[in-house]
């Protein structure tokens, strides 16, 4: 039997930690994950969360005949009430031959499903996780951190990046040299984390200032000790046609950026470094993960 790059996962809720003030991480747990494929880094991953009555609409998700593509289509279909939310995060860590996941979510109040469900989580709670499956020909892509042969890097992103992050710094060569900036909400949300000694990483705390301030500054002062390019800028208005996420198919160069968040603050950031330093778009990563005020579209 034929296998399609991404599979649909049963999966319940093995443990929950409590990880700082605005971060839980869920342990997953289920059979069918000795087949998660992935090695980790900044692999996106589809959580299928429950209707308010705990239950999940089918559309053939859990058909192992039909492609991801196939029951999409029927899920858009639906009437609102019976429409799923389908949020999209990042793998923390896999262990597929525990047969869990972890996945650590920024939570933001009950307002946004995903945050919702992943407060009022209880250990037992299913969960339909869509995900790379192993046994399959095809790979499933979902991976944007491509570095190359770059041995400096400059990896940048707020809450909803900050599980990538930490999954990438962990897995960085020990010659790797370069800067590490995420934004959170508090101090207190600054997570334990091993880099080389040639990678300094900093947890930005946003206190009352505005979502992407903190971390416009880090970035446009990392430019500055760089290069001595531009000063600190006011954050630009993001173009509502610009792309907000491209990833490069090859770096050949020393230098590397990844950026990933909030898709106005990512898009002025990724001119700031084009326009202002000179550095080779070919060379950066950036992926507008969510924007200010937007639902995200599933």
């Amino acid at each position: 039997m034929s296998h399609h790059p991404y599979s649909t996962f049963r999966t319940t809720v093995a443990r929950i930690s409590r990880l700082s003030p605005s971060f839980t991480r869920i342990t997953l747990e289920g059979d069918d994950l000795q087949h998660f494929g992935t090695d980790g880094l900044d692999q996106r991953i589809k959580l299928i969360i429950p209707l308010a009555d705990g239950t999940v609409t089918d559309v053939g998700q859990l058909d192992a005949s039909l492609s991801m593509g196939e029951w999409y289509r029927r899920w858009r279909e639906l009437p609102d009430e019976l429409r799923n939310p389908i949020r999209t995060y990042t793998i923390r860590s896999p262990r597929p031959v525990d047969r869990e996941i972890d996945v650590d979510f920024a939570l933001h109040g009950t307002d946004g499903p995903a945050s919702a469900w992943a407060t009022g989580a209880e250990v037992g709670d299913p969960l339909l996780v869509v995900g790379p499956d192993a046994r399959a020909e095809e790979p499933a892509g979902g991976i944007e951190w491509k570095p190359g042969a770059a041995t400096s890097v400059l990896i940048a992103g707020d809450e909803t990046a900050a599980p990538a992050i930490c999954s990438i710094v962990e897995s960085l060569p020990e010659h790797t040299t370069g800067e590490v900036c995420v934004e959170v909400p508090t101090e207190a949300d600054a997570l334990p984390l091993t880099a080389p000694d040639g990678v300094r990483v900093t947890w930005l705390a946003r206190g009352g200032a505005a979502h992407g301030v903190r971390l416009s500054a880090a970035v446009h002062e990392w430019g500055r000790q760089r290069s001595a390019a531009a000063g600190v800028a006011e954050l630009a208005e993001p173009d509502p046609d610009e792309v907000l996420w491209e990833v490069p198919d090859a770096v050949t160069g020393g230098e590397y950026a990844w950026l990933a968040g909030e898709a106005g603050t990512i898009t002025a950031l990724r001119r700031h470094l084009v326009r202002d330093l000179g550095i080779d778009r070919r060379s950066i990563a950036f992926m507008g993960y969510w924007r200010q005020g937007r639902a995200e579209g599933s």
